[in-house]
């Protein structure tokens, strides 16, 4: 019988396909805190910057060619992968230097269910990132 998939990592690796490398380093990396893991080329000439979320690997790649916009807005929108959570223990901090870097604040902090607060932040090209905090 089949058994699913056999991890050899506990996290998953995201890429992410941006307008603006810089913007979106400074968002991921300087607002955010992850770890920078380094640049690399990838086919086509464009160019991906590593960051670390955790054990989570998050590449942010830039083509250089125009790519159409993405559809705005979370799952209300379109089809697709449209936003991502990442567990934290400070949301409000989080949310508050978000908001401070100029990113646009989709949910302010609220209580989503009992023990359960989330809030979610646009990055540079209008993806959704959700901070979530149990209790």
């Amino acid at each position: 019988m089949w058994m699913g998939v056999k991890l050899t990592k506990d996290s998953i690796d995201l890429g992410i396909v941006v307008s603006d490398l810089d913007r979106s380093v400074a968002f991921y990396r300087d607002v955010l805190g992850f770890e920078d893991d380094g640049t690399m080329k990838v086919p086509g000439g464009g160019t991906m910057h590593r960051l670390l979320c955790g054990t989570s690997l998050i590449k942010l790649i830039h083509h250089p060619k125009d790519l159409p916009a993405p559809i705005p807005g979370g799952m209300n929108t379109s089809l697709g992968y449209r936003y991502w959570t990442i567990s934290v223990d400070n949301i409000q901090e989080v949310v508050d230097a978000c908001e401070a870097a100029g990113h646009k604040i989709t949910v302010p902090v609220v209580e989503f269910r009992p023990g359960v607060t989330i809030a979610i932040v646009e990055d540079p090209d209008g993806n959704w990132v959700e901070f979530l905090t149990q209790s």
